[in-house]
C-alpha cells in the first residue's frame, strides 16, 4: 500500500486530469445536521474519474507496450478514460463494448480515436472477447480496477480531498470492482487513518459487501444494471486485499434511494448524476439516519454523470419514493355503493399522484393509488393507519412489480386458467423486445404481458402465461441466459391482474 501512495503523490494524472471542485452541499447539509460535501469527479473532461487509474497504467507503460497498443473492455467511462489516455499518449487502443451500449457512449469513445468492436450482450461477454484479442494481437489489457497502477491513479482522489480540506470525519465513495475505493482507502489510512472510509453498493450488486461477510471473494450469481458503473459479479482481487484492512464499512442503498440521490445533487450542484455516480451520496444519507450522525464534516464522491437523457424519466418517476416523498398503496375496498366515496374523503387533503380502479363485479374492488407525502415515513404511517381503521391496506411503495409494471396498466382481471407471472430484464437494443419474443417462443399462451422502454441499457418485461408445469417453462428460461423472477405470488399481480 505504500507503494500505491508513493505512486499516487507522484502521479502524472493531471496530464489528462484536473483536481476536482470539492463542494458544500448547502441544502443536504441543512436536511441532514452535518456538513456534507461532493467531491465532483463528474466535473472532468470525461465526466467520471475513471481518466486517473487509465492514464496512470498507461504512462508507466514500456515504450515497447506503446507500440503494440492496448485494449480494455468497457460499457462506458472506463473505455473513455482509455481513449482519452491513449490520444494524449499517442497510443492505439481498442474498446471492446457489449452491443447493448447505448450510442452516446459508443459514440464518445469513437470521438476519442479507439477502435471500438461491439460483442456480446453483457459486461462479461464483452471482457471475455477483449481478453482473446490481448493473446492473438499482443496487446496490454487495461483492467478498470484490478491492477496496481490503476489503483494508484484513483488514489489521487483523496490526496486532493485532503489538500482541499482540514476537517474530515468519513469518506464515503462508491464500490463496483474496488478500484476507486481501495486507492482511497490506502491513501487515507496512510495520511490520515481516524478518518473513516465507507463504500456504498448497490443493494442488488453487493460485492464487496458479500466478499467481507465470506472473508473471501464471492462470485454474484446476478447484479442489478440500473447503476451499470457498478455492475460488476465479483470484486477485484487486489482492490479485496485492500479493503479488508483499510475499509471501515459498506452500505447497501437501493435503485429508488440513488435515484433520490441524484435529485439532490441536481438541487446543491445543478448537476444530474448517473446512477453510480450518486451511489456514495445515497450512502451517506441512509448511513447518518442509521447511525445518528450530527455536526460531521462527510465527503462523498460523485464518480460520474455519463447518464441517457431517456433514463431521466425513470430517475425522475422513482426520486420521489426514493426519499419518501411519495407512497404508494394498494387498498381493498367493498364493491358497493358509497365504498369509493368514503375512500377518497380519507384520502382528506393527500396529494394524489395516482390513481388507478377499474369496476371488477366481484364482491371486493382493488385500488392502486399514490400519495404524495411532506413528512415522510411518519406521514406514510399515518395514512395507512388512517385508511386502515376502514379498509385492507398494503405499502406498495419498496414492491418492484408495482413501481414498475403495474402502476403503468390498466384493465382488469382476466381469469385465465393455470396463469404464472415473470418479470424479465433483457439487454436493450433495437430489436431487442421481437428478439426477447422470439426466444420465449413456446408452447404456451401469453396471456398477460407488459414492456415500457426506460431509456436503460435493459428492457424490463411482465410476462404471464397459461402453464401446467412450471419447471418446464423455467427450464426453458434459463436457456434464455436473462435475469428473471416468478412474480405470482405478488400481492400487486394478485390484487391488480
Amino acid at each position: 500500500m505504500n507503494s500505491i501512495v508513493n505512486l499516487a503523490d507522484n502521479s502524472n494524472v493531471y496530464d489528462v486530469a484536473k483536481v476536482s471542485p470539492l463542494s458544500i452541499a448547502v441544502q443536504l447539509s441543512k436536511r441532514f445536521k452535518n456538513q456534507i460535501y461532493l467531491k465532483r469527479e463528474d466535473d472532468q473532461i470525461i465526466h467520471s474519474f475513471k481518466l486517473r487509474g487509465a492514464y496512470q497504467k498507461m504512462s508507466t507503460m514500456s515504450d515497447t507496450q506503446k507500440n503494440k497498443g492496448v485494449i480494455a473492455s468497457s460499457a462506458g467511462n472506463h473505455a473513455q478514460g482509455v481513449a482519452l489516455g491513449a490520444s494524449k499518449l499517442n497510443i492505439k487502443a481498442t474498446i471492446v463494448m457489449p452491443t447493448s451500449t447505448p450510442n452516446i457512449k459508443v459514440q464518445a469513445v469513437r470521438d476519442l480515436g479507439a477502435k471500438v468492436i461491439l460483442h456480446g450482450d453483457v459486461y462479461d461477454d464483452a471482457f471475455l472477447h477483449a481478453k482473446k484479442l490481448v493473446s492473438e494481437q499482443d496487446l496490454s489489457f487495461i483492467s478498470p480496477y484490478d491492477d496496481f497502477d490503476v489503483i494508484a491513479g484513483q488514489a489521487t482522489v483523496a490526496k486532493e480531498i485532503l489538500s482541499q480540506l482540514d476537517q474530515i470525519d468519513f469518506i464515503f465513495a462508491p464500490v463496483g470492482g474496488g478500484g476507486l475505493i481501495s486507492g482511497i482507502a490506502s491513501y487515507i489510512n496512510h495520511y490520515a487513518p481516524h478518518i473513516q472510509v465507507i463504500g456504498v453498493e448497490p443493494v442488488d450488486s453487493p460485492t464487496l459487501f458479500k466478499a467481507l461477510e465470506a472473508n473471501e471473494r464471492v462470485i454474484l450469481d446476478d447484479v442489478g444494471r440500473f447503476a451499470d458503473g457498478v455492475a460488476v459479479k465479483q470484486i477485484g482481487e487486489l482492490p479485496f486485499e485492500i479493503a479488508k484492512k483499510c475499509v471501515d464499512d459498506v452500505i447497501l442503498v437501493s435503485n429508488d434511494e440513488m435515484c433520490a440521490a441524484i435529485k439532490d445533487i441536481y438541487e446543491d450542484a445543478r448537476s444530474v448524476s448517473e446512477p453510480a455516480g450518486a451511489l456514495a451520496t445515497a450512502g451517506v444519507k441512509k448511513y447518518i439516519l442509521e447511525h445518528n450522525l450530527k455536526n460531521k464534516s462527510i465527503v462523498t464522491i460523485v464518480s460520474g454523470a455519463n447518464v441517457n437523457f431517456d433514463r431521466l424519466r425513470y430517475i425522475a418517476e422513482r426520486a420521489d419514493l426514493g426519499e419518501l416523498n411519495e407512497a404508494v398503496v394498494a387498498v381493498t375496498i367493498p364493491e358497493e355503493p358509497g365504498s369509493f366515496l368514503r375512500f377518497c374523503q380519507l384520502l382528506d387533503n393527500s396529494a394524489v399522484t395516482e390513481f388507478n380502479y377499474r369496476y371488477a363485479a366481484k364482491r371486493d374492488a382493488h385500488i392502486f393509488v399514490g400519495v404524495k407525502l411532506t413528512n415522510g415515513e411518519s406521514e406514510k404511517q399515518a395514512l395507512i393507519t388512517r385508511l386502515g381503521n376502514s379498509f385492507e391496506v398494503i405499502d406498495m411503495s419498496d414492491n418492484s412489480l408495482a413501481k414498475t409494471h403495474i402502476r403503468y396498466m390498466v384493465g382488469g382481471h382476466a381469469n385465465a386458467e393455470n396463469e404464472v407471472i415473470y418479470r424479465f430484464e433483457f439487454p436493450e437494443r433495437p430489436g431487442a423486445l421481437l428478439n426477447f419474443l422470439k426466444k420465449v417462443k413456446t408452447k404456451w399462451n401469453i396471456s398477460l404481458f407488459h414492456y415500457r422502454n426506460h431509456g436503460a441499457d435493459f428492457g424490463r418485461v411482465l410476462i404471464g402465461l397459461q402453464v401446467e408445469d412450471v419447471k418446464e417453462l423455467e427450464a426453458r428460461f434459463d436457456e434464455l441466459g436473462y435475469f428473471y423472477k416468478n412474480e405470482t405470488d405478488n400481492k400487486a399481480y394478485q390484487y391488480f391482474l
